[in-house]
């Protein structure tokens, strides 16, 4: 496992969720070895581990009531024996070894007045259950768009998918890659990336993926940096 990779998805990680805490409006906290994102209006808390260290320096944090998310890309949390559900992700992440391809489905970045679509394809599709149903700038509010990037992807003349990007001088990191389901298997998730790609060339790129899309990011170059543990339960 490549450390110094793995801390630097991590750390991206991190950074997307400061930003969207900010933009919310939500608290955050960090302690020796990680950072969280408290949102009382939904009751949820969500910890992501930057280091090698167990639960014990967040453990009273996630004893609060309410849906608890602990996101541990270093394999060093157990909360089994709290009743916690874990659901193995991968963490990939691609070199700039080799150019992307050309979009064969037309992708741009949006601003503020398209981000709306985007929106709505990420909680309907992804989908975001915790914020369906779908309300308008509740999960990407126009002050995101400061130091994040907003892609959409369009196919018949109809929002067919978007995705997320968060530029570091070190790494890019995409997030909630989104196809709807009436465009699955058209090469929509595969236009995004490349569109991601091409536009950040000159870093490494990385992602937690999904078991279906897994096989897509390798096609890509991804290569399988280490098995993060999501831990979720309800206090």
């Amino acid at each position: 496992m490549d450390g110094d990779a793995l801390r630097m998805a991590a750390g991206n990680a991190a950074e997307f969720w400061t930003r969207v805490a900010r933009a919310r409006g939500h608290e955050t906290r960090r302690g020796d070895g990680w950072f969280a994102v408290l949102d009382d209006e939904r009751g949820s808390l969500r910890v992501l581990t930057l280091a090698a260290r167990g639960a014990e320096d967040f453990a009273a944090l996630i004893q609060r009531p309410g849906r608890v998310l602990v996101e541990d890309a270093f394999g060093a949390v157990s909360l089994a024996e709290q009743g916690y559900d874990r659901r193995p992700m991968p963490v990939m992440l691609r070199r700039p070894a080799r150019p992307a391809g050309e979009p064969r489905v037309p992708v741009r970045r949006i601003g503020a007045d398209e981000l709306h679509v985007a929106e709505r394809l990420v909680v309907e599709e992804f989908p975001l259950e915790l914020f369906q149903p779908y309300e308008r700038g509740v999960v990407l509010p126009e002050d995101l768009l400061t130091g994040v990037e907003v892609y959409l992807a369009e196919l018949d003349g109809e929002p067919a998918g978007a995705c997320v990007a968060v530029p570091e001088p070190e790494v890019v990191g995409v997030y909630w890659v989104t196809t709807g389901t009436a465009f699955r298997s058209r090469g929509v998730g595969r236009s995004l990336m490349h569109a991601v790609l091409r536009r950040f060339d000159d870093r490494p790129m990385t992602l937690t993926a999904s078991r279906m899309g897994r096989p897509l990011y390798e096609s890509l170059g991804f290569e399988h940096l280490t098995q993060a543990s999501w831990w979720s339960g309800l206090r």
